[in-house]
């Protein structure tokens, strides 16, 4: 129909989007951009001052370079990155954290998991309690509970060198929280899953291993991301816990121990610290972005009822 008779029509209504409507489109677009600057500027200091020498960096300070590359000395952008992992064994630690990561995150699936499919699929007395009491040690803050873990270690383990190393990765192998998360998500899983695998005559840690554990990739993926990033980022219970190598031997401190020890080192630019802080920023970057769509799945999929 040609558009001059359907604008003849007596009941056409042009279809235009109103005036107020746009402006606060407009304006949300604006604070939005604004609030995203402000959060990006700290990363972007970071970056800019980790290519600079000590001169560079104290000319630009106060000014908008403080914020831009050092493009005049583009050809020693990556001195400040090259003298971190080579004089000062940066990578050391941050293999040490590594290591530590992918211990506990394997722990945690399988401790945690197993723990939350109990909580989810099976009955037994007292789980109503039970529930009750996981749900209260979430509200707990950790920092309560550090000196009596402290001395529970100390006694079992006795806190000496490669044996230290136990203290920090037992502790962080059972978390509450991740059995919440856990029991959350099984509980969803249909129950006609679980029947079609005992018909098929497996016991339950059969089910769990072969029919559980295969759909629940998307809470296995926040589970290793949430545990990732609490090894690689926690530094007070590591420096109680691990010995310092003052004798040259392989240092068994994590990475964040590592930056607290770079910064009091005597000589040290501003751009090697900040190469150093970009350095450890990375890995939890490419981890969260990789397994995003896992971690919103798994907090949708995950209800709240328990």
């Amino acid at each position: 129909m040609d558009k001059r008779l359907i604008k003849n029509l007596p009941n056409f209504k042009p279809n235009k989007t109103p005036v107020k409507k746009t402006v606060k489109e407009i304006i949300y677009h604006i604070v939005g951009i604004c609030l995203s600057l402000v959060f990006l500027l700290p990363i972007l200091y970071m970056l800019a001052t980790s290519t600079k020498s000590e001169v560079s960096y104290a000319e630009s300070i106060g000014t908008v370079n403080m914020f831009l590359p050092d493009f005049a000395n583009s050809g020693t952008a990556f001195e400040n990155y090259k003298s971190v992992l080579l004089n000062y064994d940066i990578w050391k630690y941050a293999l040490n954290s590594l290591i530590y990561a992918a211990i506990v995150i394997v722990l945690n699936v399988l401790i945690n998991g197993l723990a939350g499919y109990v909580m989810a699929k099976l009955r037994f007395p007292g789980k109503r309690f039970l529930s009750f009491l996981i749900i209260f040690l979430i509200v707990v803050p950790v920092e309560t509970s550090i000196i009596p873990l402290y001395s529970i270690v100390k006694i079992m383990l006795g806190l000496k060198q490669q044996m230290s190393v136990l203290g920090v990765i037992l502790p962080a192998a059972i978390s509450i929280f991740n059995v919440f998360l856990f029991t959350q998500f099984f509980q969803n899983i249909p129950k006609e899953y679980e029947e079609a695998a005992h018909i098929d005559g497996a016991n339950t840690l059969g089910v769990f291993v072969k029919v559980i554990m295969p759909l629940s990739k998307p809470i296995i993926a926040t589970v290793a991301v949430f545990c990732f990033i609490g090894v690689w980022n926690d530094y007070l219970w590591p420096s109680m816990i691990l010995p310092s190598a003052d004798d040259g031997s392989w240092p068994l401190l994590p990475i964040q121990t590592a930056l607290i020890s770079i910064k009091s080192i005597e000589g040290i630019t501003t751009g090697e610290i900040m190469a150093s802080l970009v350095i450890t920023s990375i890995p939890i970057f490419v981890i969260y972005v990789a397994a995003q769509k896992y971690i919103v799945q798994g907090f949708g999929t995950a209800g709240l009822k328990m």
